[in-house]
């Protein structure tokens, strides 16, 4: 298997309003969400991002990933759960002749995408890759897999592993002790399967997912 590694350490820090968060959220709030609509990218804060625009945060992440990952012109890289494909765009950007995809399973931030990035993303879920065996020097997945179910975020990985051939970073929700825990599940909005690091590791020992890995841990 790979290596835990934190390769958005540059990201900046997100601020939350866990008292607000764990007051306005109900099951209609979280059924909202899920539907990964306008409301979950654009509208109020209790419904996911408050406001998903581009700002150029990712700008450092992709530098990082192309200098872990030793990519270069010519190489194909996927974004798993791109969103707008912001991630996608800096990649693009960092390298010249990258060739930079995304696929997310919202209709509406696909169609809300950053203008330099339209025609590069797909329609589609993390569980079921509409590409070929092999078919990408890199495959990334941030903050995505958790929001399927347990034997749904398997087969995300078993498909991660497979078009990437371990070539591969994914980070998901997590949590090292049980304060923590108890934290992320009053902010939580849209993850169906969450566990400690031992059980995701176990989850990716299962699935043969052989790539790097890092958690996102609310506090």
């Amino acid at each position: 298997m790979g290596n835990e590694i934190n390769l958005l350490s540059a990201l900046p820090k997100t601020k939350r309003n866990l008292d607000a968060r764990e007051q306005s959220r109900d099951r209609a709030v979280v059924e909202a969400s899920k539907q990964y609509g306008e409301l979950y990218f654009d509208g109020p804060r209790d419904y996911g991002y408050g406001g998903y625009r581009y700002d150029g945060r990712w700008v450092p992440v992709a530098k990082d990933l192309v200098a872990h990952f030793g990519l270069k012109a010519g190489d194909r890289v996927l974004d798993v759960g791109c969103a707008k494909g912001f991630l996608v765009r800096d990649l693009l950007a960092s390298t010249p002749g990258l060739e930079v995809f995304g696929l997310d399973i919202s209709e509406y931030a696909l169609m809300n995408c950053h203008p330099e990035v339209i025609g590069r993303l797909h329609l589609g879920s993390a569980d079921h890759l509409p590409f070929p065996d092999g078919a990408f020097d890199a495959v990334i997945s941030l903050d995505t897999i958790h929001n399927l179910p347990r034997p749904r975020a398997l087969e995300a990985l078993r498909e991660i592993q497979r078009i990437s051939n371990g070539h591969a970073y994914v980070r998901v929700d997590s949590y090292r002790t049980p304060e923590q825990k108890a934290v992320f599940e009053n902010w939580v909005l849209t993850a169906e399967f969450h566990d400690y690091p031992d059980g995701w590791i176990k989850l990716f020992e299962e699935a043969g997912y052989t790539g790097d890995y890092y958690w996102t841990i609310i506090e």
